[in-house]
């Protein structure tokens, strides 16, 4: 009986291993078993860092544009003289073609925005730097922001009364210092230990500015650009408006109000009424609109313009530039000093 049942038991051992070999051939039918005395670890899968959050590819393509502008506001379309405005347009035209000389050289979007905003603050024509107005104590207190779409950094100055080219000292913030805004004396002081020119208040206020004191001004200048690496950048300066209380700081220092830049939708530059581009943050909510409503450049522009601001009483305009070089320069006030050149020859300046 022993016998029997030992040998029951042996039978069905050995057809259950049969059948346990049976399917483990099944399921490795083209791999090799091999004996191994080794234990078997899992294998991790580690997620690529690249599919948590999609970073924008940089393509040369040779493709390349920059959009500037000089300020919104002005007087009634068409009533500007005929040689003021010739005199304009020449100057956006200069800018235009100091930047484009960098560009078509391959040189960084970057390094574009700053020299074209380094110009326009050396000419008297414009609102920043040299022929800023003045506050209502008759002084000049500027406010410049530079952004850099590839690596998302930014750098910026406020009330400044003594740095020649506050946008240099923008980008001296960004880069020299672990601080991203830097206000008065102390962005002053900075500025002076990086070696920039300082100059006194007599080389901003030309005699034009003085005479028109007592007019409301307004106006800033801005740049944006695309270059062949594919990289966006974005840079404003600013005298302010015109009879501004001392302290008074505007949209164009603040990031993602007045100046904005990111690669992965667009870079933008605004000008008009800061007070109502800050409480909009209409700079980066033009790059959100993109990202998130799917909406294109052009079509989240003049929302932001045409609309938003408009039903406020927001007085105003911008210019930007995607990261497929589409541009688009909305205003809703009697004029906006503007002017564009792209890598295929395209170029246009334009007042009203």
């Amino acid at each position: 009986m022993r016998r029997l049942l030992l040998l029951s038991c042996l039978l069905g051992l050995a057809l259950l291993a049969q059948s346990q070999e049976k399917d483990l051939k099944v399921k490795h039918k083209d791999q090799p078993i091999e004996a191994t005395t080794e234990a078997v670890e899992p294998k991790l899968e580690v997620p690529d860092p690249g599919a948590l959050k999609e970073i924008p590819e940089q393509q040369v393509n040779g493709h390349w544009v920059l959009v500037i502008h000089g300020g919104a506001g002005g007087s009634a379309p068409r009533s500007m003289p005929e040689d003021v405005q010739n005199e304009y347009r020449s100057k956006l035209n200069e800018a235009l073609e100091t930047g484009a000389k960098m560009l078509r050289e391959g040189k960084p979007a970057l390094d574009a925005v700053e020299t074209v905003i380094v110009f326009m603050e050396d000419c008297p024509l414009f609102n920043a730097g040299k022929g800023s107005v003045l506050t209502i104590d008759g002084a000049v207190e500027m406010d410049a922001a530079i952004m850099d779409g590839k690596t998302g950094l930014a750098g910026a100055v406020a009330s400044v009364t003594n740095i020649k080219n506050p946008v240099k000292a923008a980008r001296l913030v960004m880069e020299q210092s672990k601080h991203l805004l830097l206000v008065g004396d102390g962005a002053e002081n900075f500025a002076k230990n990086q070696g920039l020119e300082i100059v006194g208040q007599e080389y901003f206020i030309t005699p034009e500015m003085k005479k028109r004191w007592e007019d409301k001004k307004k106006g800033t200048v801005g740049a944006v650009a695309l270059d062949v690496n594919g990289n966006l950048a974005a840079a404003t300066s600013t005298g302010g408006i015109m009879n501004k209380m001392h302290g008074r700081v505007g949209d164009t220092p603040i990031i993602g109000a007045g100046t904005y830049a990111n690669n992965a939708n667009c870079a933008v530059s605004c000008t008009g009424q800061g007070e109502f581009f800050i409480r909009n943050v209409i700079a980066f909510n033009l790059s959100a609109l993109m990202e998130y409503r799917n909406m294109n450049l052009e079509e989240a522009a003049n929302y932001l313009v045409m609309e938003k601001l408009k039903e406020q009483g927001g007085e105003g305009g911008l210019i930007a530039v995607d990261k497929n070089g589409n541009i688009a320069m909305p205003f809703n006030t009697n004029a906006m000093f503007r002017g564009f050149i792209r890598s295929d020859g395209a170029s246009e300046t334009a007042i009203y």
